[in-house]
């Protein structure tokens, strides 16, 4: 059965913060096929270049329906070395169309960090240890990803696969939670002290989250109390992880080297399956027309940054340029936090309560060739989740199309 793609109403009121209902297409499975093992003998690069970004793919033709296809098709890499390649079919192409072009700004921010940087580092396991921050995951290649069900976990392909080949890191994936209990606490005492660290961590959970929803304002530099704590304080709430080891990994053909040429970019996302769930609320995934025109305009992301290792790092901004497949946006950022969940907040329809959604996938600090004459230009780049993306992810999360009819 075909689904219909149904644009959400424009209603006057708090319709613009609330999160539009749509049906999405349907991507099903055709053929699954053996492949010889990867021969794993890629390297990471921490910076991508030659990218076809938004102003280059305006000259390229839409791709057809086969070439969707060919594009969303996959191959699956198990723990073992094996892969496998699986070629599939999407229903509802045609209301897919619907997705609205989004008219770009001249509006343009260079660089990985933008002046003044106002990355806020999550150093306290009582904070980086609780929702939302939680959902943010390292990856054993050197790069962040999200929680997307109790299980899986969504990031950049380019941190699996440089486009020929899969890197060395793949063949031992794994991927690493933040843990939450710290070494004190044990014991009468300690345990006490634990108590009282808690509420302090809770007063700083609150004010994060306030500095999230007003946009960051406060002290970005960590001064005040947490000064205070002595050495041996602070190094046993310094951020450690639980490594879980990958199942399987998949990653959309349409990322692979000569399969959609200059739309590469628009299929930078890959998702992990992992051997043993953690007991951390994942994030749910979601979709929307335009992110310059919703009110606040801002998107929100976290990762590991290279330069502050061990730490979460939290950031905020608005969005510079969008098409229907890419974000230029503002926010400041280094290696190792490609991979990222770039999400909103929004209210769910018919309800006051506010929730957080994945809306696209960090890509990183890209050189881009603007004009499609070589001349390249370095941009920070997300990957949006359209419909038809969303309905691929979540087939491979759920493994059944039909319970992914909607978001």
């Amino acid at each position: 059965m075909v689904l219909a793609l149904v644009v959400a109403e424009e209603n006057a009121g708090d319709d613009e913060y609330t999160w539009p209902q749509w049906k999405v297409p349907l991507v099903r499975k055709r053929r699954t096929v053996s492949l010889s093992s990867p021969k794993f003998s890629a390297h990471a690069q921490a910076e991508l270049s030659g990218t076809c970004g938004i102003e280059c793919q305006r000259r390229l033709p839409s791709p057809s329906l086969d070439d969707l296809e060919q594009f969303l098709s996959y191959e699956t890499v198990y723990e073992n070395g094996t892969r496998t390649y699986t070629s599939v079919s999407v229903q509802g192409f045609n209301e897919v169309t619907a997705w609205a072009r989004n008219a770009s700004s001249s509006s343009r921010h260079k660089r990985e960090v933008y002046g003044t940087d106002t990355r806020f580092t999550i150093s306290d396991k009582q904070f980086s240890t609780r929702y939302p921050f939680s959902t943010s995951v390292k990856i054993s290649t050197g790069c962040s990803g999200v929680l997307v069900s109790p299980k899986h976990v969504l990031t950049a392909a380019h941190c699996l696969h440089d486009g020929k080949d899969y890197l060395d890191g793949v063949r031992k994936l794994r991927v690493g939670i933040l843990k939450e209990k710290s070494r004190r606490g044990k014991g009468g005492k300690g345990r006490g002290r634990g108590k009282g660290k808690k509420r302090k961590g809770d007063r700083a959970k609150e004010e994060a989250e306030e500095k999230e929803e007003k946009g960051g304002k406060g002290d970005r530099k960590g001064k005040g109390k947490g000064r205070k704590r002595s050495r041996r304080s602070a190094e046993s709430e310094k951020p450690s992880f639980r490594w879980t080891r990958v199942k399987q990994t998949q990653v959309p053909k349409g990322w692979f080297v000569g399969v959609s040429g200059g739309l590469a970019a628009d299929y930078d996302y890959a998702v992990l399956e992992l051997k043993k769930a953690p007991k951390v609320k994942h994030m749910d995934l979601g979709f929307i027309p335009s992110v310059k025109k919703l009110p606040a305009g801002r998107i929100h992301f976290s990762g590991f940054d290279d330069d502050r290792p061990g730490n979460l790092v939290y950031r905020f901004c608005s969005i510079s340029e969008e098409s229907n497949d890419l974000l230029y946006q503002y926010c400041d950022a280094k290696p190792g936090s490609s991979g990222s969940g770039v999400y909103i907040r929004l209210k769910e329809p018919g309800k006051k309560k506010w929730k957080r959604k994945i809306i696209g996938v960090f890509s990183g600090h890209q050189w881009v060739d603007v004009n499609g004459d070589g001349m390249q230009q370095d941009y920070n780049v997300a990957v949006r989740i359209t419909p038809v993306k969303y309905a691929q992810i979540c087939t491979w999360v759920h493994g059944d199309s039909s319970e992914c009819q909607g978001a």
